[in-house]
């Protein structure tokens, strides 16, 4: 689509609008230098084509130096490998030293998945062209693409074609294919396994009743160990405090949200207000009532379900495709040591985000609050480290062997009641 003068200037003038409202940062950013830098790229983006004018606002918005920052057409269709063909790649390094991208989480029933791809391949290709790290290569919403596969070794080469259905961007989310998000099962005696990929929906109440059910299921199996395994979890809303509030039995702080106008004015967050997750409707009802007209900074906490089978037994994994809302279950479980953490250093893509109509179909993702654990720690590029660190080997993983899933299971099976999950060893 091609822009004019003036909608690419009413463009640039709502995106300087909105991120000086609403933009919330953790890194220090001095919004009148960010200004200045944004006004004299001004001319240059007004007189660019449509293709250079969305890199330059892109790179603007880099210099914001926050996650969830986003430019985009609602009918964007070229995004990331985990929100098109729902799978993440990793760099690896054979031996002869050249870097190779390998599919390192394969999303269950995803367009990768779906097509026979599985964790441990070796991407040699996209459509032909050859990708190697760092570039990763993006997929087009609504395509179908020639993926050239071979196992670690190089060996065994074929051409699969996935199928990456359409999806249109929303007010609520950028244009991205959503992976399943909750899949569960019994994966040794009486070990449960909850694989959780995404917490969908503004206020999580569908996923909320997904995971009671299934955990209910797992526990009618016999489930008094549990395996929560966050890998490749490309974040969501509300529905991560159903998930923490099933790791105690009463109520915890998950942590705290940070507005724009608290983080920029000074706080203390002891004043903030203390809000569990709404069970219900009418619950979900009063609580926007309560918060209407009124800063939207509160310590979030869990629900107080009760006792369950599997406390201090629990496992959770994660890796550096882990982020987000995920990142928050990992980092309460953490500090409130109800898991071991299992695996890799998660992304440290911590903050709330929201996405403003900027004009002629465009839209601008933002970070609209920050998020600090309940002992005050920021999570925004620091992520969560591991309690036991993982690595995945590429030619196991490609072989079907999961060594961190091992581990995990075995560290819920050496657990008894009431077991002190293992000493942190994070960074």
């Amino acid at each position: 689509m091609a822009l004019n003068e003036k909608q690419r200037s009413e463009i640039l003038s709502a995106i300087r609008k909105q991120i000086l409202k609403h933009h919330v940062s953790t890194a220090g950013v001095n919004y009148e230098d960010w200004s200045r830098v944004f006004d004299q790229r001004v001319p240059e983006l007004l007189s660019a084509t449509t293709d250079e004018f969305e890199v330059g606002v892109r790179q603007v918005l880099v210099e914001l130096r926050s996650s969830h920052t986003v430019f985009y057409h609602e009918r964007t269709i070229q995004v990331l490998p985990q929100h098109s063909i729902n799978a993440t790649l990793r760099s690896f390094k054979s031996p002869n030293g050249d870097e190779h991208w390998i599919l390192l989480d394969v999303f269950e029933d995803g367009p990768a998945h779906l097509a026979g791809i599985k964790p441990g391949d070796k991407l040699l290709a996209v459509d032909g062209t050859p990708y190697v790290p760092p570039v990763m290569p993006r997929f087009k919403i609504g395509c179908t693409h020639r993926l050239s596969i071979s196992n670690i070794q190089g060996e065994h080469r074929r051409d699969i074609a996935v199928e990456v259905p359409f999806r249109k961007g929303t007010k609520a989310r950028p244009p991205i294919v959503a992976p399943k998000s909750l899949v569960h099962a019994i994966i040794a005696p009486n070990v449960g396994l909850l694989r959780i990929l995404y917490f969908p929906g503004a206020f999580g109440m569908r996923f909320a009743r997904a995971l009671d059910a299934a955990v209910a299921d797992l526990k009618a199996q016999g489930c008094d160990r549990l395996v929560i395994d966050l890998r490749g979890n490309i974040g969501g809303s509300l529905g991560l405090a159903r998930l923490a509030s099933y790791l105690c039995p009463g109520e915890l702080s998950i942590g705290y949200s940070l507005t724009p106008q608290q983080l920029r004015a000074g706080y203390d967050p002891k004043t903030f207000p203390r809000v569990p997750m709404p069970r219900s409707n009418l619950e979900l009802f009063f609580t926007l009532a309560r918060f209407a007209f009124r800063d939207k900074s509160v310590f979030l906490l869990t629900q107080g379900l009760g006792a369950q089978p599997f406390h201090g037994k629990v496992a959770m994994l994660v890796n550096e495709w882990t982020n987000s809302a995920a990142e928050m279950v990992a980092s309460f479980a953490a500090e409130n040591h109800l898991a071991t953490i299992v695996g890799t250093k998660t992304a440290g893509n911590v903050l709330g985000a929201a996405n403003f109509a900027v004009g002629s179909g465009y839209w601008l993702r933002l970070p609209v609050f920050g998020w600090h654990t309940s002992q005050g720690n920021c999570l925004e590029g620091n992520g969560v480290s591991p309690d036991v660190p993982v690595e995945i080997d590429p030619h196991v993983l490609n072989a079907g062997m999961d060594r961190q899933m091992a581990k995990a299971i075995e560290i819920v099976n050496c657990m008894t009641e009431g077991t002190t999950p293992i000493p942190t060893a994070r960074a």
